[in-house]
């Protein structure tokens, strides 16, 4: 099981909790992971990446074991301790303004 951490807002709009856990086939890769997120929860469909270029939203960033692996190739596998479910990946919305 892979352990999902969304923000606040996404949270809200998929009506869960803070960590969801998810099965992802091996190999796990961002793309599995979010493919497997917008099965279990249909409302983030669209929210983390775009509809039909599955590519992640600008303000959208992803980590795992402290690290920005954001952009990272989508189908690069993710961290093994995250992969194992020993760590958690994260999808932090990022901040702006001035």
């Amino acid at each position: 099981m892979i352990q999902v951490v969304l923000p606040r807002n996404l949270q809200i709009l998929a009506g869960t909790e803070r960590v969801v856990e998810l099965e992802v086939p091996a190999p796990v890769t961002q793309r599995g992971i979010l493919d497997s997120l917008e099965e279990a929860y249909p409302s983030l469909r669209g929210t983390v990446r775009d509809h039909v270029s599955k590519k992640r939203r600008p303000m959208i960033r992803f980590f795992a074991c402290e690290e920005d692996i954001s952009d990272e190739p989508l189908d690069a596998p993710v961290p093994e301790p995250v992969a194992a479910g020993k760590e958690q990946f994260l999808i932090i919305g990022a901040i702006a303004g001035g």
